[in-house]
């Protein structure tokens, strides 16, 4: 895959409660107004590890993890602006395997601590942190890790190490938070998420990336799992309520929002990515549509 080809176009969609723009979020974020933005949600591009785009502004084309995260402090401090005082962002990431062939040793880079002292760095708040448990076997099938199987371990067990599991970390803008969040939470569910691990997230839970692939892909792209969105869309905002997403992808962070009746915006770069965003978000938009107009055929 080619990772110079300097093409860069914006474009622009939108529906009842949802808006998409096409490009590089350091800028378009820039087009939101000011503490306009209820929840920020997002998985950012992950370094060295998957190629989304060949595209040089992508952040996930970095060549080492300080450009890496000089270019996220961009988003990160856009993100902070345009968020209500007192409100969250929810970004989901985790460690990045070090190998011999790239990184000239075997190991693991600490993502999730650079991401929350990135965030520190521009003014927000670390608030928290869930552990999303992910399953051995089938990570090792996955990502054919040498690490988790069996083979290493009976010839020589310290190359062996656990799971890489997933995290979502929680950070809050500074100051008093004018809308209180009534959410519909049940004490059950919060029983349950509220535990630091949680469990059975299902990875195939994803809105359909297929038709978002292009030929010039080498790896695959990630969709966040539907029930994280949710469980954030619904712990930390109200209905109505403006959520955003700086890196959209195939759109799963605003689906989520505009079906849990809020609103939502997304910026991304890749413009196949976009337009299976848009579809996805104009599919949704009929499904909502129809009960109320079986209601109007019956009345």
């Amino acid at each position: 895959m080619t990772l110079h080809d300097d093409t860069y176009v914006t474009d622009e969609a939108d529906g009842r409660t949802w808006r998409l723009l096409l490009g590089d979020s350091c800028e378009r974020l820039r087009e939101l107004a000011d503490e306009s933005v209820d929840l920020a949600v997002y998985s950012p591009p992950f370094s060295t590890i998957y190629v989304y785009s060949p595209s040089p502004r992508d952040i996930g084309n970095s060549r080492e993890a300080g450009e890496y995260l000089a270019h996220l402090a961009y988003v990160i401090r856009e993100t902070y602006r345009v968020t209500k005082p007192g409100r969250l962002a929810c970004v989901h990431i985790f460690d990045i395997p070090l190998t011999k062939s790239t990184h000239g040793r075997m190991g693991l880079q600490d993502i999730p601590g650079d991401i929350i002292r990135a965030h520190e760095a521009e003014g927000w708040i670390y608030y928290g942190r869930w552990t999303i448990d992910k399953n051995p076997q089938t990570q090792a099938k996955r990502t054919r890790s040498h690490a988790l199987s069996f083979v290493t371990l009976e010839r020589d067990s310290t190359v062996s190490r656990p799971a890489l599991a997933e995290y979502l970390l929680i950070f809050k803008k500074p100051g008093d938070n004018a809308v209180p969040v009534k959410n519909d939470v049940s004490r059950e569910e919060w029983i349950a998420w509220a535990r630091p691990v949680w469990l059975g997230i299902r990875d195939t839970n994803t809105l359909n990336e297929r038709i978002a692939r292009e030929d010039a892909d080498e790896r695959h792209i990630c969709p966040l799992p539907l029930e994280l969105a949710e469980r954030c869309v619904r712990l930390y905002s109200n209905p109505g309520e403006l959520v955003l997403s700086p890196f959209a992808g195939i759109g799963s962070e605003v689906y989520t929002a505009v079906r849990l009746g809020r609103r939502g915006v997304g910026v991304e770069l890749k413009s196949s990515y976009f337009h299976t965003a848009v579809n996805n978000l104009r599919n949704l938009e009929k499904e909502l549509e129809t009960p109320a107009l079986f209601g109007e055929l019956e009345s």
